[in-house]
């Protein structure tokens, strides 16, 4: 297969894992830190690499702040929310690339609801000016229902939805077309 060709197939790819990662979190966005944006992500991560994880990521962060039907969040905060998704495939293609257990990955998961919600503080501190103590206190509620979703859908459906993606996977690539001149 030619660059060009694996290449049109790769975008394909991200364009459709980001469109599951888009509708799935406007889908729940009715309950507040419900979602599956997490576990999509780790997998992504697991399964397509830190490369592919990554535009897909850019891609959603965009989608959400410019598409979502409500509203985007404050402009200064769109860096941290990147930097918190950014943070699940760097971790997992780097430091943590030997977590490959669903309950490995969903003790990863459950941390990550903190750290995700932590990278908020700044902005919420030093620029929106809220006080620490309250912002935090107000928060450590929705951090661990965070938390312990993304503990939950990790656990229960990573090793399902990475059998799914995985044997897609091996049917994207193995499938050529030819194209006749």
């Amino acid at each position: 297969m030619s660059q060009k060709h694996q290449a049109i197939k790769d975008a394909a790819l991200i364009a459709v894992l980001t469109s599951i990662l888009f509708v799935q979190q406007l889908a729940l966005s009715f309950l507040p830190n419900v979602q599956f944006t997490t576990l999509l992500i780790v997998l992504y991560a697991k399964v397509i690499g830190f490369k592919k994880t990554s535009l897909v990521v850019l891609l959603h962060v965009m989608a959400v702040n410019i598409l979502s039907p409500f509203g985007p969040v404050i402009p200064m905060q769109i860096p941290a929310m990147l930097i918190g998704w950014f943070l699940i495939p760097l971790l997992l293609c780097t430091v943590f690339r030997k977590l490959k257990t669903a309950w490995a990955l969903a003790v990863f998961g459950f941390f990550f609801g903190f750290i995700y919600g932590w990278l908020f503080i700044p902005v919420s501190v030093f620029i929106l000016d809220v006080p620490f103590i309250t912002y935090f206190s107000a928060d450590i509620v929705f951090e661990l229902i965070m938390a312990v979703s993304n503990f939950l859908t990790i656990l229960w459906l990573y090793d399902p939805l990475k059998k799914l993606l995985v044997e897609q996977k091996s049917r994207y690539d193995i499938v050529s077309y030819q194209i006749k001149d």
